[in-house]
């Protein structure tokens, strides 16, 4: 086998002819720029001689430069022979990170972020926010959530334009406000102030604002004071999962004209002014799907963002729900099967031709280790079907429900596949994720930390239960979370679980990495696993199968809190940890 056989190169180009004598290492390098070339795009060539680099832009050079940099640090004497044609299927690539779900990461954690989103070639970045950025006016809300700070976003934007991102503000304002709304300078403007009844004898806090005239003017100040930070002309206003949207303030419009039409009325509010000032608009599509003929009224550079987590479902995996998990979901409103994969969820909006993007997601949250075969899938289908559909941009999620109990190099493998199945999504998506980890992500010189991560991603289906958005094993740490998981675990399969977890954290143990930035990450993988570990064993106690006593687990338990704490405070600031710590309790 040849070094030309061997590249593994990230993404996999386009087009890449291997054959042909190559150039010597030092061999010079002849840059051209070509305005007929793709967007981003780049001609390598590589010959006896010389190395030809051809580009369009200014992107184009910096991939094409990037590319030239992996496959000399993979040749020995010589360059090998070689043609790559390049260029990318999406042309926004992003990525999204929840900081308002208690963990705020430091800015040694965003340069981390930012150095890999430009190794997998995404060139957007989002920080979703809900009370985690310090308005000057508004510091109860904020006050103990160690916010990002306008020096914060100065610098972050600078950063992200040097390796050429975009940094996107991202401002929920409609739903998800309950952070605003259980203060009493806010609760007037809710929806429902004294919260609404989920079920009978449930109520849920409000957190969603009433879509009234004021209100839009409240959260567009909030955008006068966020936007000037940000040198784009972008911003994402959110506006998903208004699900007591209807039961309060706006019942009795909302009985007359239709939820969706009360909703997209508040939307249009909230939009116009923001594209009257210049700036194209992302929001979410949950709500906004149901009703695409009123979506079309927005005006021109409003655009759909419309996710899905979950990979297409298979036929064993399509059976009813049970009456008490249907319930909740027609309560909130959820079309349950409108979420089976990318191609019904898009689809009234493709049709009626709506501007959108997909927004795949990480799967690491509510999972402690990451459902890494579900993300694969996941992202695979939204680049599916976003270009079959026309889709403009791809932007991946990586949430932090339930305490962000998730470390962040949990991620790192589904941001990466992510980057590159969204640039080129044929030559990417069988791509040896756990290779391209242990050669561009972690260094593992003694263990393939990509193959631990691979094999602790998939433990979630593993335990004979039926599971979405989350994993048996976080959903048995924590049970007050309340996750959907159906049936009961399987004594056998929970053992093997536990087996593979032992393993798994008997590898990390024996990693030994050469950086600080890979002993945080060996520490935090090892906290998951054990975390995962803990789940594992209280499915175990409950299946009739071998686990610690209860008194072994209340000491293990102990001992995760104290290092969730102080794995956290090495990625994330202190805001945000007590609440996320809720779940040892």
């Amino acid at each position: 086998m040849t070094d030309a056989d061997r590249l593994l190169l990230l993404p996999r180009p386009q087009r890449i002819e291997l054959g042909g004598e190559g150039a010597p290492l030092d061999a010079p390098v002849h840059e051209t720029r070509l305005d007929d070339l793709p967007a981003e795009g780049f001609e390598l060539e590589i010959g006896p001689a010389s190395v030809e680099l051809r580009y369009c832009d200014e992107s184009g050079l910096r991939y094409g430069r990037a590319t030239l940099g992996q496959i000399r640090a993979q040749s020995a004497d010589t360059l090998p022979g070689l043609t790559i044609r390049d260029w990318p299927d999406f042309p926004v690539r992003g990525y999204m990170l929840d900081i308002s779900r208690d963990r705020v990461p430091t800015r040694d954690t965003l340069e981390r972020l930012v150095e890999l989103m430009a190794l997998a070639r995404l060139n957007q970045f989002q920080l979703y926010t809900e009370h985690t950025f310090a308005y000057r006016h508004h510091e109860v809300v904020w006050r103990d959530a160690s916010p990002m700070t306008p020096d914060d976003i100065h610098w972050l934007d600078g950063l992200c334009r040097s390796r050429g991102i975009e940094l996107v503000p991202n401002q929920n304002c409609f739903g998800h406000m309950a952070r605003w709304l259980k203060h009493d300078a806010y609760r007037h403007r809710a929806e429902t102030p004294d919260g609404y009844e989920l079920l009978p004898g449930v109520t849920s806090q409000p957190a969603v604002l009433a879509p009234t005239e004021d209100n839009a003017a409240f959260a567009l100040s909030l955008f006068d004071e966020l936007l000037p930070h940000f040198t784009s002309r972008q911003v994402h206003i959110g506006c998903d999962e208004t699900f007591e949207l209807g039961k309060g303030h706006s019942a009795a419009e909302a009985e007359q004209r239709g939820k969706e039409a009360v909703y997209i009325d508040h939307l249009r509010r909230l939009v116009e002014p923001l594209v009257e000032r210049g700036y194209t608009v992302q929001y979410w599509a949950d709500i906004a799907r149901k009703a695409p003929e009123l979506v079309k009224t927005l005006p021109p550079g409003a655009v759909a963002v419309a996710w899905n987590y979950e990979a297409p479902r298979a036929a064993d995996e399509s059976a009813p729900l049970p009456p008490s998990v249907t319930a909740i979901l027609d309560q909130l409103g959820i079309d349950f099967e409108a979420f089976s994969g990318f191609d019904a969820n898009v689809a009234p909006i493709a049709d009626a031709a709506v501007p959108f993007w997909v927004a795949p997601g990480t799967s690491s949250w509510n999972s402690l280790v990451g459902r890494i075969d579900n993300a694969m899938a996941n992202i695979a289908d939204a680049a599916d079907v976003g270009v079959a559909r026309g889709a403009s941009g791809f932007l991946l999620t990586d949430w932090g429900d339930n305490g962000h109990l998730q470390p962040p190099s949990v991620s790192f493998g589904p941001l990466v596949y992510a980057g590159a199945v969204s640039w080129a999504r044929d030559a990417n998506r069988g791509l040896d994720l756990p290779a391209v980890l242990d050669r561009y992500v972690f260094d593992g010189p003694n263990v393939s930390i990509g193959t631990v991560l691979d094999r602790v991603g998939r433990v979630w289906r593993m335990t004979g239960q039926r599971t979405f958005n989350a994993s048996p094993l976080q959903a048995a740490l924590a049970p007050a979370q309340g996750h959907m998981i159906m049936g009961d675990p399987d004594a056998a399969k929970v053992a093997a679980v536990v087996q593979e977890l032992q393993q798994a954290i008997a590898d990390l143990e024996r990693w030994n990495p050469s950086c600080s930035e890979h002993h945080v990450a060996k520490r935090e993988l090892l906290h998951a696993c054990r975390m995962a570990r803990h789940g594992a064993w209280k499915l175990a106690l409950q299946a009739g199968a071998d686990a610690p006593s209860p008194d072994e687990l209340a000491a293990d338990r102990s001992e995760l809190a104290a290092e969730h704490e102080a794995c956290w405070l090495l990625r994330s600031r202190p805001g945000g940890l007590r609440d996320s710590l809720k779940a040892f309790r």
